[in-house]
């Protein structure tokens, strides 16, 4: 579980859509280029990383896999999360 209830409930909640909004726009904005993709992902990444440093790994283990798996369906591509892409 990413976020736990002693995180308060409108933080689970403010995170919980912009989980939301960004795995649906990598999934479905239809001018959305894989570049832009990868730049979402690492912006949402440090998102968490600024607001929920001890929720970092769980992110990692749980919701990356999720968001890349989005952009690999999306653009026919395997991308690996351990993968620099500038």
């Amino acid at each position: 579980m990413l976020f736990s209830p002693h995180d308060g409930a409108s933080f689970q909640a403010r995170y919980e859509v912009m989980l939301d909004v960004t795995l649906d726009t990598l999934r479905s904005d239809p001018e959305l280029k894989l570049c832009e993709g990868l730049r979402l992902i690492e912006a949402t990444r440090t998102a968490v990383a600024r607001h929920a440093p001890d929720r970092l790994d769980a992110f990692d283990a749980e919701i990356l896999p999720q968001l890349y798996d989005a952009l690999t369906d999306r653009f026919g591509v395997v991308i690996s999360p351990t993968c620099d892409i500038q």
